[in-house]
């Protein structure tokens, strides 16, 4: 993202250059960023089109309040990668000769244009205007300020991003509800309250997520820089920062701080992810890039192809879902369905619920992923 897209993860053969010092990466384009984005890309679709019914897997649902299964780990990956990209994007714009005023019109304008974009996809799904937040405005906010932020130095930028989860943990922690203080459960917590109180009535329920998916941003771009640079030694630090986050996470939730929760944006589930996503970068790099495992990158080939198109796979699927599956009434069964529940009555008819379940689900993502794959031939790849 270069402030709000979700972007390609090519890498720039000119330094990026900031007030940070300079960074030189490598020429050539970094798969690790665009397979792990696709990875990504292709958990969201399928954990948002699972049609097991009461079969469906733990891991494919939200986590009960406190938990967290690989569903709660997909949102906040694609804001690491939106933060991965941002030092290439700010090389690229730095290439182009975009600096000062220029470059802060540019990264206003993709902001815009994609909350305007988020705000055009939930009013669909909604059937009704709406400009509040959604998936995509929430990215474009929260990248605008990590775009903004991202020219600082390495240990500015953890510095910010510790600071606003420290202070969003102490409101969590402080702050007031109409059940009473220090309240901290997942109808009765002060995000509930400011929401209720001051945003719901403005259309911007959520608002204060802003806080903690910067500091997510900032995250990953930090995480980047080792990445660029394609030197192994640094790379390798993302072991046990990853790690070493990820356990920040688990033991400040256990040991009596904020709980895990995706809904509340909680400063332990932060990092829990952060960490996580850390070590998939690292892991997708170790098999595609760093050239230490044989065929590594043609495994994460196919994972590319949405990755380099995420704005896409995850908008389109959504228009054909409500325009096409959940709208367009077919006879197919006998009866009139909507198409989608048509095709999956059909597929649990002939395999049984759970064997058709999957068919149906398995028969959607590949779907979608042939069209991206056609889109990526025809080199019609959306950028904001």
């Amino acid at each position: 993202m270069a402030a709000p897209t979700l972007p390609t993860g090519s890498v720039p053969s000119s330094a990026l250059a900031s007030s940070a010092g300079r960074v030189t990466p490598a020429s050539g384009r970094l798969t690790a960023l665009d397979a792990f984005r696709g990875l990504t890309v292709m958990l969201m679709l399928l954990v948002n089109n699972v049609a097991l019914g009461s079969a469906t897997p733990a891991q494919l649902q939200h986590a009960p309040f406190g938990g967290l299964t690989l569903t709660d780990l997909v949102f906040p990956w694609f804001l690491l990668c939106a933060g991965a990209a941002l030092p290439f994007s700010l090389a690229a714009m730095t290439r182009a000769g975009l600096t000062g005023g220029a470059r802060l019109r540019r990264v206003l304008e993709r902001a815009a244009l994609l909350y305007l974009l988020g705000a055009f996809v939930s009013s669909v799904t909604a059937h009704r205007l709406t400009l509040g937040l959604g998936v995509l405005q929430l990215i474009a906010l929260a990248t605008l300020c990590g775009a903004l932020l991202a020219p600082l130095r390495a240990r500015t930028q953890a510095l910010v991003a510790l600071l606003l989860l420290a202070l969003y943990a102490a409101f969590l922690t402080v702050g007031t509800h109409p059940a009473g203080t220090g309240i901290l459960d997942e109808l009765r917590n002060p995000v509930q309250a400011v929401n209720d109180q001051w945003l719901s009535p403005l259309g911007l329920r959520g608002l204060l997520s802003v806080i903690p998916t910067t500091a997510l941003v900032l995250l990953g771009a930090l995480a980047a820089r080792p990445l660029a640079t394609r030197e192994p030694r640094q790379i390798w630090a993302l072991l046990p920062v990853g790690v070493g986050l990820a356990a920040l996470g688990v033991a400040w939730a256990s040991l009596g701080g904020p709980p895990l929760s995706k809904t509340l944006w909680t400063p332990p589930y932060i990092f829990t992810c952060a960490g996580l996503g850390m070590l998939g970068l690292l892991i997708c790099w170790l098999l595609a890039d760093s050239g230490r495992v044989r065929g590594g990158a043609a495994v994460l080939a196919p994972l590319t192809i949405p990755g380099r198109n995420a704005l896409v796979a995850y908008v389109l699927p959504i228009l054909v879902k409500v325009w096409i599956l959940q709208d367009w009434l077919v006879g197919w069964t006998g009866r009139a369905q909507p198409m989608g529940a048509a095709l999956l009555t059909l597929a649990q008819r002939h395999l049984g619920p759970v064997g058709g379940g999957w068919t149906y689900t398995g028969a959607y993502l590949l779907a979608v992923w042939l069209g991206l794959a056609y889109l990526a031939r025809r080199g019609l790849i959306l950028k904001l």
